[in-house]
């Protein structure tokens, strides 16, 4: 009879198989880097929603870090329950900062027609609109559509990227 964990072994060691057949079998234009973009000067030319991916990107690895942090917490049992439930809390308002986040950039596509990176923290809310018009008029009037969804008064930063 075969035990769980010669079973287990066989399982993974049959999938690092097929993978590694897989990855040999690729065809080798997919792991170039190079389209035949080149420039000849070396200059990389960055698209606006680029910029706005990456600092999602950056925004989501930060907040996983944080959550797989507060979820140690609440696994590790020589944790206090007062621990364990502040680490809840802080993973509930995680999810809460999140969702008015994306309400906020919504909030901006519809009414502005601009896409946009928000981000909150505590009482500060950045915002990074993709446009190439560096317009106060416009700023003064995403701040004020922002400060509308807040009961509380919120620090503002509106930067545009071009």
């Amino acid at each position: 009879m075969i035990k769980k964990q010669n079973l287990w072994f066989l399982t993974l060691f049959s999938l690092i198989l097929v993978l590694s057949v897989y990855y040999l079998t690729m065809p080798s234009s997919l792991f170039s880097t190079n389209n035949g973009d080149n420039h000849a000067n070396g200059d990389v030319s960055i698209e606006e929603s680029e910029i706005l991916t990456a600092l999602r990107i950056e925004n989501e690895d930060e907040r996983a870090t944080m959550r797989n942090e507060f979820k140690m917490i609440l696994t590790n049992i020589e944790a206090s329950v007062e621990e364990k439930n502040n680490a809840y809390e802080q993973l509930k308002l995680l999810d809460i900062i999140k969702g008015k986040e994306e309400e906020l950039e919504s909030v901006i596509r519809s009414k502005y027609k601009l896409n946009s990176f928000v981000k909150i923290d505590n009482n500060q809310v950045r915002v990074v609109v993709a446009s190439k018009e560096h317009n106060t008029e416009l700023a003064n009037n995403i701040m004020r559509s922002i400060q509308e969804k807040f009961d509380d008064k919120m620090y503002i930063s509106v930067k545009f990227q071009s």
